[in-house]
């Protein structure tokens, strides 16, 4: 059997510790999409619209933004237009939160 040097596994473990650090403190994923359709616009529809979620007249070329999930046939699917609502997983994460911001 090989054995493994200790540097090997000191330099593995700080590199699943860093993961975890950044990965409790990263942003979700965010798309611009269209709040009715849930189609994934190009994200100036909504840097210039100033769409924040929630908006309860939506106009068509206007989009607000969606946090986590992913894009299937040019739509968003499993995430949420409340990024709060959006969990970015890592290790040691509380789905608490931890406030502020």
């Amino acid at each position: 059997m090989r054995r493994l040097r200790s540097s090997t596994v000191v330099l593995g473990g700080m590199g699943v510790l860093a993961a975890a650090i950044t990965a409790c403190g990263a942003e979700p994923d965010r798309r611009c999409a269209d709040p009715v359709t849930l189609e994934e616009l190009p994200s100036y529809r909504c840097e210039s619209g100033g769409g924040s979620g929630g908006s309860s007249g939506s106009s068509s070329s206007q989009g607000s933004y969606y946090y986590g999930g992913r894009v299937r046939d040019s739509h968003v699917t499993g995430g949420s237009f409340d990024r709060k609502a959006v969990s970015t997983g890592g290790f040691g994460c509380s789905s608490s939160g931890s406030g502020g911001g």
